[in-house]
């Protein structure tokens, strides 16, 4: 020890004369130093955290009570929650179905530790069941969540312990289907926790409405028949067993895609009713027009059974399409009265008619039947005369002059043959006309249906134009 000693102080002087004589030498040190030291830093593990923590699955400390020193002290929860997909909203069950993103932090007195201890390490991933998680649920689910939750929480070393979660919320939500198709929802969402109160944890929000909407529509990914719009984010204390109790109330508000339905229902019974305007152009004769409006009539009723599947059957206020359905079908059933009513009146005129043409009828056969008979009569008669002669004298003169005025005789009787013929066929031509004329007679039930049927037309066409915008102006109010 003592030579070692005596050689260190020979080095002395000979370290002091380097460093008067040049200054290369200490820089080079300083670098051999300190890559040294790099080579010799300590490497640290997670493992070293959480030894040092001692936190494992089998400390109860960790996850029997709320992780407070002091009883009295309250655990502060912050709560923030994001849309990412509306995936379904049921109007006859009365069900929102969401998927979002929950996100908590709350303080543990217990979770502390200086990071340059540890190689800087300032966070650790550690499993859910490790440590007390707040016991927040939401008040409007009605099915649990099928999916796992998040296994992991992240540890802090300022003592903050963060918890992520992706959810499928099932929750109810009262349905306001009065503008169905143009109807705007709103659902909310209210979180609050099961046993503890404001004395023992406060949950607390961004209640900054504004951020947590644009937040949801940059990461919003599904919108099927619902858009989101916006979502506001209130607080209330309620009543918590004689104690108070902070709950959390995300309203997330929503608008329905409109379109489908109005060419899928709206369209086609509007156009159903412009075919029902249209048959007044009918002639009211035939039962054509009935058949016709009935099948129109029908048409409507199917597209009612066809809303009953789709709007919930308990409202506070009967839905204006609804209002829509019964309206159109109320005015077909009136056109669809009043065509049976006119052919009531037209059937009521022709039955008098025919009654009456009945009676004309027999008399003019009876008359009609002695016409004819006297025209014969008087046929005969000239064919007689124009014969008598014939036969007087071809007795007495030579055979050859008889057969002369034989034939000359015939021609006279053929020519008055021919006469009666034309004057039947003017007294068939009469007749005809005369069937015609009673005909053509229109009767005071006739002219009292058409009146009604141009009446009621302009009725129907300016009701059903005013009802419609009633209807429509209401929708979008």
């Amino acid at each position: 020890m003592m030579l070692a000693h005596s050689f260190l102080l020979l080095l002395l002087p000979d370290a002091a004369w380097l460093s008067s004589g040049s200054g290369d030498l200490p820089n080079e040190e300083t670098t051999f130093n300190q890559s040294f030291a790099e080579k010799t830093e300590r490497v640290c593990s997670y493992s070293e955290v959480l030894g040092f923590l001692n936190l494992t699955k089998d400390n109860n400390l960790f996850i029997m009570s709320r992780p407070v020193k002091d009883h009295k002290k309250v655990t502060n929860v912050f709560l923030e929650m994001v849309v990412y997909a509306i995936l379904d909203v049921r109007e006859i069950d009365q069900t929102f179905i969401s998927y979002v993103w929950i996100y908590m932090e709350w303080d543990n007195d217990y979770i502390s530790w200086n990071k340059e201890d540890f190689c800087g390490i300032s966070s650790v991933a550690v499993p859910i069941e490790a440590l007390w998680k707040p016991d927040l649920t939401i008040e409007e689910m009605t099915e649990k969540d099928k999916a796992p939750p998040s296994p992991l929480l992240k540890i802090h070393n300022e003592g903050k312990v963060e918890f992520r979660n992706n959810q499928v919320i099932i929750s109810t939500c009262k349905m306001h289907a009065y503008k169905f198709p143009f109807d705007l929802q709103s659902c909310s969402l209210t979180f609050k926790s099961v046993l503890h109160n404001d004395e023992e944890m406060m949950i607390q929000a961004d209640e900054n409405s504004t951020h947590a909407t644009l937040w949801s529509l940059e990461i919003i990914k599904t919108q099927f028949e619902w858009v989101f719009l916006n979502m506001f984010v209130s607080h209330k204390v309620a009543d918590f067993y004689g104690s108070n109790q902070t709950t959390i109330i995300y309203t997330v508000n929503m608008k329905r895609r409109s379109m489908l339905y109005c060419f899928n229902f709206l369209v086609p019974i509007i156009f159903l009713m412009i075919l029902d305007m249209a048959s007044f152009l009918i002639p009211d004769d035939g039962g054509e027009k009935l058949s016709f409006k009935v099948t129109v009539l029908l048409a409507v009723t199917v597209m009612q059974l066809l809303l009953n599947e789709i709007l919930p059957s308990s409202t506070d206020k009967i839905p204006l399409v609804v209002l829509f359905c019964i309206g159109i079908f109320g005015l077909m059933l009136l056109s669809l009265l009043e065509t049976i009513f006119v052919i009531y009146l037209r059937n009521k005129d022709l039955t008098a008619q025919d009654s009456e043409v009945n009676g004309d009828k027999n008399s003019d056969e009876e008359q009609n039947s002695e016409k004819p008979k006297a025209y014969l009569i008087n046929g005969l008669k000239a064919v007689k005369k124009c014969c008598q002669p014939v036969c007087d004298k071809s007795s007495e003169e030579n055979p050859c002059s008889a057969k002369e005025e034989n034939a000359s005789q015939l021609m006279e009787m053929s020519f008055a043959v021919e006469k009666v013929s034309d004057e039947l066929e003017d007294m068939k031509k009469t007749i005809t006309l005369l069937g015609s004329k009673n005909d053509l007679k229109v009767g005071y039930w006739t002219r009292l249906s058409v009146k009604i049927s141009k009446g009621f037309g302009t009725c129907y066409i300016v009701v059903a134009s005013i009802f419609l915008l009633v209807i429509f102006c209401e929708w979008m109010s």
